[in-house]
Order: structure tokens, then C-alpha cells, then sequence
């Protein structure tokens, strides 16, 4: 199908221990099934200079550098400077995955916070599109960046499960919202409500991959070629053609990271 070509993949981990067996096999075979670009997003300094590394070894590949919230205990003094050193490789065009989870509390809270913030500030410092991690703290999360109203170039709640009021939140500040392959869980009509919330100009699709694995592929490693279980599930929320779906995801996510 000619819009598969179409596939931006804006949330994978391609540098998980999961893809080390056959990475390159893997990645050789990824345009031949349709994807276009994806986005390996980094969890901490080590991940995101590997996940700058594939960008720079395959031409559909970008990468996103960040901190993950899971990591906000183990910062040492200088990752942060070390992480805007990545920003010079022009590969490089998000900061993230960075944000909050309060529901697993890897880290204290307060901690996840400061981090966060700091994060912000170098997004705002750098004109860099922010990929958020949220995660039973959609509240905070709308808070912290209400403050920074105006003062970000943009970014992405990635693989969203808040509700749809808190969707629109995120949208009235200029945010865009991606969805990952739980909008194709059966159990989840809160997903595919808040789904149906976001105008198609700010949507996008992941599969954050290797986890989230969608319908029918549950239980199994997931890869950037299965966002296309993803992008038909929009399309038929939508009442759309998947190659239309397709196209309009990747140009919003063109458009959001500069590519």
C-alpha cells in the first residue's frame, strides 16, 4: 500500500537491549515495510548517545536525548551538560523522553520535579520540541507547563492515556498528542475517546516499541513496523483511509520536529 511509505514512527527505543540480537536486521528491513522516519528516544545519557548513533547510521532514523523520569535518582553531576552536547549532531531534534510517572516512583517525586524543570529550561534554552513521559500525573504535569506558557518550542504528551479534558489542555497550549498501541486494546475506550478529542493537524503515532506491542501482535517484542496497526485504528476511529491517516501523521510529525 503506497501511504505505508507514509509511517512516522514518532516514539521507539531502538536502542533497547530487546533489539540487540538483530538490530540491523531489523532496521535494514524497516523502510521495505513502510516506515518512513521514526524517532529513537533516549532514557538517559548512555541510551540517548546510542539512539544519536543509529540516527547517524541510518538516514530514516532521529533521535530524542533526555532523562527519563524511571532515571531522575541516578542524574550524576554533568549529564545534563553532557546531553546538550548531543543537541550539535543536527540528528538530534527532541529533548526527551523526559517528564513524570507517579505511578511506578522509581524516583522520589520531588526529585522527578527538579529534573523535569531543569529539562524544560535547557528545551526553552536550546529551541528543542519536548517528548513527555506522564503517567498518573496529568495535573502536575498541565501546572508546570502552564507556567511555561510561551516559553517552549512545542513537544509531544507521548503515548497518551490521560482523558480527553486533559488532552484539550494540552492542545490549547500548542501541544501535540501521540497515541500508541494501546488505542487498539480492548479495554481501552478512554484512549480512543481522548483520541477522538485532538484535531488531526496535532495528532500523531507511535508504538514505543519494544513495549505496547498492539492488537494482535499483544504479548509479543513490538517494532517500529507495527505503527501500522496504530495509524489504522486512527483511521478507523476517524472514519478515515489509513493512507490518509498515514500522511497526516507524518506531517505533523515533520512539522513538529523540524525535520
Amino acid at each position: 500500500m503506497t501511504g505505508e511509505r507514509l509511517l512516522f514512527d514518532t516514539h521507539c527505543h531502538l536502542d533497547d537491549p530487546k533489539f540487540d540480537e538483530d538490530r540491523d536486521a531489523l532496521m535494514q528491513n524497516l523502510p521495505g515495510e513502510g516506515i518512513y522516519a521514526c524517532l529513537s528516544c533516549g532514557c538517559d545519557l548512555a541510551y540517548s548517545r546510542a539512539s544519536a548513533a543509529l540516527a547517524r547510521k541510518y538516514s530514516f532514523v532521529y533521535a530524542a536525548a533526555g532523562i527519563h523520569p524511571h532515571e531522575a535518582a541516578k542524574v550524576h553531576p554533568g549529564d545534563l551538560d553532557a546531553l546538550i552536547a548531543l543537541f550539535a549532531d543536527p540528528r538530534v531534534v527532541a529533548l526527551g523522553e523526559i517528564g513524570l510517572d507517579y505511578y511506578y516512583d522509581f524516583a522520589p517525586r520531588k526529585v522527578q520535579r527538579d529534573l523535569l524543570a531543569e529539562q524544560l529550561n535547557l528545551a526553552y534554552n536550546m529551541k528543542k520540541p519536548v517528548v513527555l513521559h506522564v503517567r498518573e500525573a496529568q495535573g502536575e504535569m498541565i501546572s508546570l507547563l502552564e507556567e511555561r506558557r510561551g516559553k517552549l518550542p512545542g513537544g509531544v504528551l507521548h503515548s497518551y492515556s490521560g482523558s480527553a479534558e486533559s488532552a484539550r489542555q494540552y492542545l490549547e497550549m500548542g501541544f501535540y498528542i501521540s497515541f500508541s498501541g494501546a488505542v487498539t486494546f480492548k479495554n481501552a475506550e478512554k484512549v480512543r475517546r481522548a483520541a477522538l478529542a485532538v484535531p488531526l493537524d496535532r495528532i500523531l503515532i507511535e508504538t514505543d516499541s519494544p513495549y505496547l506491542s498492539p492488537v494482535p501482535h499483544r504479548g509479543k517484542r513490538n517494532t517500529p513496523a507495527l505503527v501500522r496497526h496504530v495509524c489504522d485504528k486512527l483511521a478507523e476511529l476517524f472514519e478515515m483511509a489509513p493512507e490518509d491517516m498515514a500522511r497526516i501523521t507524518r506531517d505533523n510529525a515533520l512539522r513538529l520536529f523540524c525535520i
